[in-house]
């Protein structure tokens, strides 16, 4: 062992609860050594599949294929991880080195004939080999992963494929650093107590710690979410709404700035067309279709599509009731523009059912909220969860949590990250550490460890974190993706936890907002934070009212940002156009309200140029279709059915990747989904 592998925490045992990352012992230059020489050892791992005399099976060749790079995998997964929730210059200066070295890498392997002529040899014999039926997944995952990734490929196409996703790499890496610079370096700063007319006393508060934590007089609101959103929503000068609005919706669109985004984004959408193109595929989605629930770019088409129909009549008659309200405030030339939406859509709100976010926040306190998210998880599938402080995390805001069956044997940790800061990206998300697998040698269960990484509003001075019900909503969600890898029970890694097709992977996440709405759910920790009052029936019964609450617009929404993704990624030639122009075409139909020409969504869509869903943003209406006909069965049976639950996770979270989700959902239902659920949930049908 070399001095350098001496002194990083990687090339060690970590000596810590459950061998959880010793983050507290890291620091950004043991990345690099530890990268290198996890890429040498794992190459010499598969130099030894390759040189194996005997007639490749799945025991010689898939089995230790999958179970190599384990060093590897451990320092990307905790690199990749932080330079989302922690990063600094330091590492994004790294990823600029470690992002193609780690590209690099991959390609050596893909495109490694003699490794993929043994895969191939193991994946054709399947039927002789009397594989059961997770080996079978393993290994027809493990050829389809070469074939989709230039295996079969001629030397010269094969240089061209690895020049193409080195290029895409850095792009990517570049469009996210310029997205969390411009969201950081944002500030509106105000000075009078006049233009704060509106806003509630809790985001006053938390614009004034802004300001001191800033060094600035007076108040400070940001671009990120906790701060825009209250802002949009509340704040009465429509001069500022619209300040702020412009400043958000122009991220990275100004071509005089390193950080503008327009020209990585032609570059992006090229170069995945021409990595799809040149492994067979008429297009990038195409490519990514072939592994997900939907298949092909129509089947998509016709999701959004009948989604369309049937909810943009609803959407035009909720912004035709948002205007009226704003006419009769402010005359009847009033036009509704998009700073104007959330304003008014709140005030409709109030008047319709009287409630709003500033009624229930109360009633939201973060520790009395994680504690009923928790229970809710105990009362469903009997776990709990304990705190250890004795396990490291990156960040003191983060706490870790020892997760436990309801036979007490241990199941997990849970990583929990709430509030926004400068080195955390906008948004939330669920990720892993270690994913979960079945030790070959000993038989032993080795348990996953799981983070939910958030943006919510953060405690002042004077009060403790109270959260919005859309924040409760959100927490719901990433802890559904969670559950989907803290109960996860599969042989492999690769097939564990969250390791599922892209359409399928939103169904335990959004399945576990409907219980957000749920009485039952909200008396179990719902109470004043000051008076400890439980949250009243009535206010409840205001909140299940407002539930269908703009359905209509929210939908047409993410219907957008679908037709937006399908439109970069359906394209067979390459762009070179205006790209906001494009954004406004692609996604017109779509539209409700004015779309303004200097706006951009692209040049900020993280989701679909760094994130995992090019080509997969639909992915959300396709599993909120699967995620309220799962619920509308705990709805008949009662939404704590322990028999249903039982089910659910057996059927659903418990699989992971090792069968197709259609038949896992059958499993679980006893039928395929139909949209009907759906529709009369939002209201849309009767």
């Amino acid at each position: 062992m070399t001095a350098i592998q001496g002194q990083n925490p990687f090339f060690e045992s970590y000596n810590t609860p459950y061998n959880t990352t010793p983050f507290d012992r890291i620091r950004p230059e043991h990345f690099e050594p530890a990268v290198r020489e996890g890429i040498k050892r794992q190459q010499a791992e598969i130099d030894a599949i390759v040189n194996n005399t005997e007639a490749p099976t799945f025991e010689n060749t898939i089995l230790p294929y999958e179970q190599s790079g384990e060093l590897l995998q451990r320092a990307a997964t905790v690199f990749d991880n932080l330079l989302s929730a922690e990063t600094n210059d330091e590492l994004q200066e790294l990823a600029k080195t470690l992002m193609p070295l780690m590209n690099e890498h991959e390609n050596n392997i893909s495109l490694n004939g003699a490794l993929f002529a043994r895969i191939k040899a193991v994946y054709e014999s399947m039927d002789q080999a009397q594989l059961n039926a997770e080996q079978r997944k393993l290994t027809e995952n493990a050829y389809s992963s070469f074939a989709r990734n230039g295996a079969n490929l001629n030397e010269a196409d094969q240089a061209r494929y690895r020049e193409l996703t080195n290029r895409l790499s850095l792009l990517t890496l570049q469009f996210g650093d310029n997205v969390l610079k411009e969201t950081n370096d944002y500030q509106l700063v105000l000075t009078s107590q006049e233009q704060l007319a509106g806003l509630p006393q809790s985001v006053i508060d938390a614009a004034a710690e802004t300001a001191t934590e800033k060094g600035v007089k007076g108040w400070v609101f940001t671009l990120q979410a906790p701060s825009y959103v209250p802002f949009m929503t509340y704040a009465a000068n429509r001069d500022l709404r619209q300040q702020l609005y412009m400043a958000y919706n122009t991220k990275c669109t100004d071509p005089s700035k390193q950080t503008c985004n327009l020209d990585i984004i032609k570059q992006i959408v090229n170069t995945r067309m021409e990595i799809a193109q040149l492994l067979g595929y008429k297009d990038y989605a195409s490519y990514k279709l072939e592994k997900r629930m939907a298949q092909n770019s129509e089947a998509v088409y016709k999701l959004l599509n009948d989604l369309l129909e049937a909810y943009k009549p609803v959407a035009i008659k909720e912004v035709d009731e948002a205007q009226i309200l704003a006419q009769g405030e402010q005359g009847e030339h009033f036009a509704l523009m998009p700073w104007d939406w959330s304003y008014y859509a709140q005030k409709l709100k109030a008047k319709k059912y009287s409630i709003d976010d500033e009624q229930m926040r109360p009633y939201f306190e973060l520790s009395r909220v994680k504690e009923g998210v928790f229970g809710l998880a105990t009362r469903l599938y009997g776990i709990t969860f304990k705190k250890n402080a004795q396990i490291p995390v990156y960040h003191p805001d983060v706490e870790a949590f020892e997760v436990f069956d309801k036979n007490g044997q241990f199941l997990a940790v849970l990583y929990t990250d709430f509030h926004p800061r400068a080195g955390k990206r906008a948004g939330a998300w669920m990720t892993t550490y270690k994913d979960q697998w079945i030790d070959s040698q000993t038989g032993e269960d080795s348990r996953p460890h799981a983070s939910i990484v958030m943006n919510f509003t953060k405690p002042t001075k004077d009060k403790p974190a109270l959260l919005t019900f859309d924040e409760v909503e959100t927490f719901l969600h990433e802890f559904g993706h969670s559950l989907h890898c803290m109960l996860s029970h599969t042989t492999y890694a690769s097939l564990s936890c969250t390791n599922v097709y892209w359409d399928f992977v939103e169904l335990p996440s959004q399945f576990m907002e409907n219980f957000a709405r749920e009485k039952e759910f909200l008396h179990t920790f719902a109470r004043h934070y000051q008076t400890g009052e439980l949250i009243p029936d009535e206010l409840v019964d205001r909140l299940k009212a407002a539930s269908a609450f703009n359905a209509g617009y929210l939908c047409l929404r993410q219907l957008s940002f679908g037709l937006l993704d399908m439109a970069w990624y359906t394209r067979t030639e390459p762009f070179s156009s205006d790209v906001r122009l494009y954004e406004k075409q692609a996604w017109s139909k779509a539209q409700v309200l004015p779309d303004l020409k200097e706006t951009c969504m692209s040049s900020q869509f993280s989701h679909i140029f760094t994130g995992g869903y090019a080509a997969g943003y639909y992915s959300y209406k396709w599993a909120e279709v699967l995620d309220a006909d799962a619920f509308s069965l705990f709805k008949q049976k009662g939404i704590f059915n322990p028999e249903v639950a039982e089910s659910f996770r057996n059927n659903i979270l418990s699989k992971g990747g090792t069968e197709h989700p259609m038949t896992l959902y059958k499993h679980f239902r006893g039928q395929a989904p139909t949209i009907d659920a759906l529709l009369e949930r939002d209201g849309i049908k009767k």
